[in-house]
């Protein structure tokens, strides 16, 4: 994973600083296939854009990251996204370059938050019905416990994509389309007494988690809506009794009157920031 801080990587676009193009299609003066894939790198001159623009005339379009499905990472997570998209260029397609990045203007290090690299340059082939269309491949290898060291990067992050046309001429759109990183969540649950009186109270409790990528653990989650939901015995169906507030220490407790057999349990929706979860159901035995 090659992953770039905002001092080193989107200033003005200098996330396509490591962009490279071979000697072959900056000189060549035909299109040819995509095996022009270069092994060896030029620079890129740096131009400052804002997200909202693109340059040149190469176009991507048809973006997916990973399968249009939220990234979401524990505090140890290894996960492999990939992202595909089609590049559309006269002039042929020497290469791309794919980077993740987060912030509000790409021309400006103070307002970056964050940005992720692939270890490999996308691998593009032509379409056999369209010339000058590529259909393209990236993969981002994502360790949690080296690349995400900042809580401030879950969130919505944009899909930068740039390339050398055979003619050395460069493009790039810094915002072709989003993704949510989000955090993964834990929730427990404890219903007491087991077992209990018919139509007595039971006490429900338990704790919501999230994971902290700073330091690898995971840590309360205070102040969130959290449901308690119930099934009866026999029946395959979950009903809501309650919605209540994680507090300090992302504590839950509450206390419902127990009318029959069944499970109980706690469900968290997801947020911009965090994940899903929904804890193990505890099943409370009424006699």
């Amino acid at each position: 994973m090659r992953n770039h801080v905002a001092a080193t990587v989107l200033s003005g676009a200098v996330v396509l600083s490591a962009l490279a193009l071979p000697a072959t299609a900056a000189q060549a003066s035909e299109r040819t296939a995509t095996s022009a894939k270069p092994s060896s790198f030029a620079s890129f001159a740096q131009r400052a854009v804002h997200p909202k623009d693109s340059l040149g005339s190469m176009k991507f379009t048809n973006a997916v990251i990973n399968g249009g499905k939220d990234i979401v990472l524990g505090t140890t997570t290894k996960k492999a996204v990939t992202v595909t998209y089609t590049a559309t260029s006269d002039s042929g397609v020497a290469l791309t370059q794919a980077f993740l990045w987060q912030g509000t203007d790409s021309s400006s290090t103070d307002t970056i938050t964050g940005s992720l690299g692939t270890d490999d340059d996308p691998a593009c082939t032509e379409s056999t019905t369209q010339t000058g269309t590529y259909r393209c491949t990236a993969v981002f290898h994502v360790n949690t416990a080296s690349d995400l060291k900042q809580n401030g990067v879950a969130g919505v992050w944009k899909l930068f994509l740039g390339g050398y046309d055979l003619y050395a001429n460069a493009s790039y759109n810094d915002n072709v389309a989003t993704t949510k990183i989000k955090k993964v969540s834990q929730l427990t649950l404890d219903a007491t007494p087991e077992p209990v009186t018919k139509n007595k109270n039971i006490t429900v409790s338990g704790k919501l988690k999230r994971a902290n990528w700073n330091d690898g653990t995971y840590a309360s989650f205070p102040g969130q809506k959290v449901l308690l939901q119930y099934r009866k015995k026999g029946s395959n169906t979950y009903t809501t009794l309650k919605t209540i507030t994680s507090t300090t220490g992302g504590t839950l407790k509450t206390t419902v009157k127990a009318t029959a057999d069944g499970y109980y349990r706690f469900t968290f929706a997801t947020n911009l920031s965090t994940a899903a979860s929904t804890s193990a159901a505890d099943f409370v035995d009424v006699r």
